[in-house]
């Protein structure tokens, strides 16, 4: 990845400011290159979730092509879709915990280096056999599993109490970011190139990346020499060591259960949307393969926008006195819903233009619900990020293998994507009853 394009999204995973607050007010500390170390470290996170996303959606394109050409059905279509997440759900909350063991920066970059190899590595293992096909995307899941966690490790290190909500928001933002240039680039490159360039083409910036990451950054502050003297005296809130981590108590409890069905049900819908929406535009209203990669890119765009836009409201509300308990069930509440609604409408549209409007209405919602769950996982456990998000996406992960699969199948019985659509709205209205009535934001643990 090419240096000016990391500090040009360094830019952009600034926390945000309004119009009455500049640097200078708010008396940030900087580097040299004038921009806080802290930033930087925000936006290689941002950089390797857009990465990561790349790399995840590119097969959502590719696979329509994929099916044409090795003749499978919409049902082992669904299967190569859903392998990845096998993986994935495997190895969260163990990545969680080698995460907390290892160091964030270490473990990050080389789960970058394994889930770019494995992207490298898909087309030949599409031509051996479908078996190693979806053994090459299980093992790049594995590959992908720590990167939350270990992105919540640095965070526990790298950003003051003050700035994680946004924080988290600004490396979140990799999501839709990743997903836009992963769909449009994947439909440019089959369209042109055909499908395995949608692979090679995608493995290759993580591979760069990785040597970038290596060289710049720290794992912890007090040992970079890019950190100011004001802004290491800044982060010295965050070096105290975490308490002795009662699991039972802390995985256990109703706030934490509640973050995970939370992260459970958005998740249903951002994963049927991440595999299913190149197929949809395809199957139901007879785009192009090209076509239906950039109309299955606008919505990622609404969902960029929302995300860090509910971010600023959030924390800018709680900042004027309303708990953060409040805020954070008001956002993640009003986004299921939202979504399930919009959801339940897009099952009657006839034209593909309508229903691109209500697929970027749906995916805003969908946005809006990040300011939610992940910022929780902070409020409950400050200094134990890691363990809490790799033991909520362990559960947030089963829709990407069990949601993602039964659409390929609900698709195949009944000849439409209305009961897909129907069933993601169940699960959205249920993980914000379950989230309304359990969550609290008080601290449980460091």
């Amino acid at each position: 990845m090419p240096v000016g394009s990391l500090q040009l999204v360094g830019i952009l995973t600034d926390p945000v400011l309004t119009a009455s607050e500049s640097r200078d007010s708010l008396n940030l500390p900087v580097t040299a290159a004038g921009r806080p170390q802290r930033h930087v470290v925000v936006a290689y996170t941002f950089v390797a979730c857009a990465l990561a996303y790349t790399d995840r959606v590119n097969i959502a394109v590719a696979a329509v092509a994929m099916r044409e050409h090795f003749g499978w059905s919409q049902s082992e279509k669904g299967l190569v879709l859903s392998a990845f997440f096998v993986g994935y759900l495997l190895f969260m909350f163990v990545g969680g915990l080698v995460a907390a063991h290892f160091g964030g920066k270490r473990v990050l970059g080389c789960a970058v280096l394994a889930w770019s190899a494995f992207t490298l590595l898909t087309p030949l293992a599409a031509m051996l056999s479908l078996s190693a096909l979806i053994a090459a995307r299980i093992a790049m899941g594995v590959g992908e599993a720590v990167m939350f966690p270990a992105a919540y490790d640095l965070f526990a290190r790298w950003v003051p109490q003050r700035e994680r909500a946004r924080a988290t928001a600004r490396m979140l933002s990799g999501i839709p970011i990743g997903t836009l240039i992963g769909l449009t680039g994947s439909g440019w490159l089959v369209a042109h190139f055909g499908w395995p360039a949608a692979f090679y083409a995608f493995a290759i910036p993580g591979l760069l990346w990785v040597v970038v990451w290596f060289q710049r950054i720290q794992n912890d502050p007090a040992t970079d020499p890019r950190v100011s003297a004001d802004e290491r005296a800044l982060l010295a809130e965050t070096s105290e060591p975490p308490e002795n981590l009662p699991y039972r108590r802390l995985l256990f409890c109703a706030p934490v259960a509640a973050i995970a069905t939370a992260h459970f049900a958005a998740n249903w819908s951002l994963y049927l949307l991440l595999a299913w929406l190149p197929s949809y535009f395809r199957d139901a209203h007879g785009l192009t393969i090209a076509n239906a990669g950039l109309f299955s890119a606008a919505p990622w765009l609404s969902l960029f926008a929302a995300s860090n836009l509910s971010a600023v409201v959030s924390d800018r509300m709680i900042e004027r006195g309303v708990s953060v308990t409040t805020m954070r069930k008001t956002m993640l509440c009003t986004g299921l819903i939202a979504a399930a609604a919009i959801l339940l409408l897009i099952r009657d549209v006839g034209s593909p233009t309508a229903a691109l409007a209500l697929m970027c209405a749906a995916s805003a919602a969908l946005g809006c619900t990040w300011s939610g769950f992940p910022p929780a996982m902070i409020d409950v456990a400050p200094r134990s990020g890691a363990v809490v998000y790799g033991f909520s996406n362990t559960f947030a992960t089963i829709p990407g293998i069990v949601g993602v699969a039964v659409t390929g199948w609900l698709v195949d019985v009944t000849g439409t994507y209305s009961a897909a659509f129907a069933l993601a709205a169940a699960v959205s209205v249920l993980g914000a009853l379950v989230f309304g009535f359990l969550f609290d934001a008080r601290r449980i643990v460091g």
